[in-house]
């Protein structure tokens, strides 16, 4: 027997070392020529590293959230024979990036593979657990914690997609008995959570931006009744083409004005001291995913016209959820603008997307009575519908008057929607 090194792979595009993020193996697994040993996140991208050799992993290089630099030790197999040749230095098996690892269907298998199930009675709850649990949508992060809080993922109600999230999860465990919860009003244990992968860098990420960038933030309330109007015309004669949302008509709005005021589609590379204007608005649209906050980013927004950006939305949307967009799909944003969708708020002050100087954020729609002009010099009381926007921007490169004048100009266009369909 020999004692095979791994080291971490060279995956590319200038990255030095990665986190581990989820190890699929441990010490003792007999692993076999590319079966997948871990999952690590470099600052672009999750990747999965899988073995080169068949053998015994006899030690590995840490714990989830440790940082491996390229070319040191990942892991150390025993191999039959002669010691092979040193680890190559391979770019990972999957080369292409994702923004999250994909679920994993079912729990880490055991070092001796289990035969063939026959059809018999259920033995154990343990049995029904692991096969009921396979059955389901849900990420790796999310399957972990109903495993460590021995809830059945099966017996969980997604919200949508029918995909299970964390939120689904706290919702089971607020009604139900398992996992620490009891009926009668006791509270659940304690639980720590290690900050790792994507929250960790979200973490760094935002930290860097109150860090780094003096916010200042601007509120306006805004009449959107006619636009609401306009979507549900243009919704009820679609055809073919995608439902309209309130996302690709503010953007269309935004891409407008951008030639105005080119100090809000921009990115300050502080280190240099220079600001970069774009031209082209590529526009980070801000997600919510299992993993954490994501920001896909919508290439080229003022090119395209409504229907293009709302099928564009959709499908960066569900690439983010789901784990397979590609790094260029996260990466160039020049403007971002963020969301909560129906959960709304009355107002927000949203965190810049360092480097871009600017981030809009459109609030919830609510309905309540406003005095509007009955046409002959008086006025008149009307139900209609309004919505705050916000926006936060870096006060070294946007002054207070120029963010109000642009939300003011966003405010004219957006109450006149007719004028967004117009060249």
């Amino acid at each position: 027997m020999a004692k095979f090194t791994f080291n971490m792979p060279d995956v590319g595009e200038g990255v030095a070392e990665a986190e581990i993020v989820e190890w699929q193996v441990k010490v003792g697994d007999t692993v076999a020529e590319d079966q997948h040993l871990v999952d690590v996140m470099t600052d672009k991208a999750t990747i999965d590293i899988e073995s080169p050799v068949d053998g015994t992993v006899v030690e590995v290089a840490g714990e989830v959230g440790d940082t491996i630099a390229v070319g040191s030790m990942l892991l150390v197999i025993e191999v039959e024979g002669e010691e092979p040749a040193a680890a190559p230095e391979t770019p990972a098996a999957d080369p292409t990036p994702v923004a999250e690892p994909a679920p994993e269907p079912d729990p880490e298998p055991e070092p001796t593979p289990a035969p063939e199930p026959q059809p018999e009675p259920v033995a154990s709850t343990e049995h029904v657990a692991t096969a009921s649990q396979s059955k389901v949508l849900a990420t790796p992060a999310v399957r972990k914690r109903a495993q460590d809080l021995g809830v059945d993922l099966s017996q969980v109600k997604p919200a949508e997609d029918g995909r299970i999230r964390h939120g689904d999860l706290d919702q089971f465990l607020a009604y139900n008995s398992g996992g620490g919860y009891s009926a009668g009003g006791a509270t659940r244990a304690d639980e720590p959570v290690k900050v790792i992968g994507l929250r960790k860098r979200i973490a760094a990420n935002m930290q860097a931006s109150k860090r780094h960038i003096p916010h200042f933030s601007y509120v306006e309330e805004i009449d959107v009744t006619a636009l609401e109007t306009m979507r549900a015309d243009l919704n009820a004669n679609r055809g073919n083409k995608p439902k309209l949302t309130m996302l690709p008509l503010l953007i269309t709005a935004i891409c407008k004005l951008i030639p105005q005021f080119p100090m809000i589609n921009a990115r300050y590379d502080d280190e240099a001291n220079v600001v970069t204007r774009h031209g082209a608005v590529h526009l980070g649209m801000a997600a919510q995913t299992d993993a954490g906050l994501m920001v896909p980013v919508i290439k080229n927004a003022q090119a395209q016209n409504i229907w293009q950006l709302a099928r564009e939305i959709g499908r960066l949307a569900e690439a983010a959820r789901d784990g397979s967009a590609k790094s260029d799909e996260l990466s160039g944003s020049t403007l971002t603008v963020t969301s909560l969708g129906p959960l709304g708020g009355v107002a927000t002050t949203p965190v810049i997307n360092r480097p871009e100087v600017a981030i809009i954020g459109p609030n919830r729609i609510i309905e309540r009575p406003m005095f509007v002009s009955d046409g002959n010099g008086g006025e008149r009381i009307e139900k209609r519908k309004l919505m705050n926007i916000s926006i936060s921007c870096d006060h070294r490169v946007v002054d207070g008057y120029d963010a109000a004048s642009f939300i003011q100009e966003l405010k004219k266009l957006v109450e006149t929607p007719v004028l967004l369909l117009s060249d």
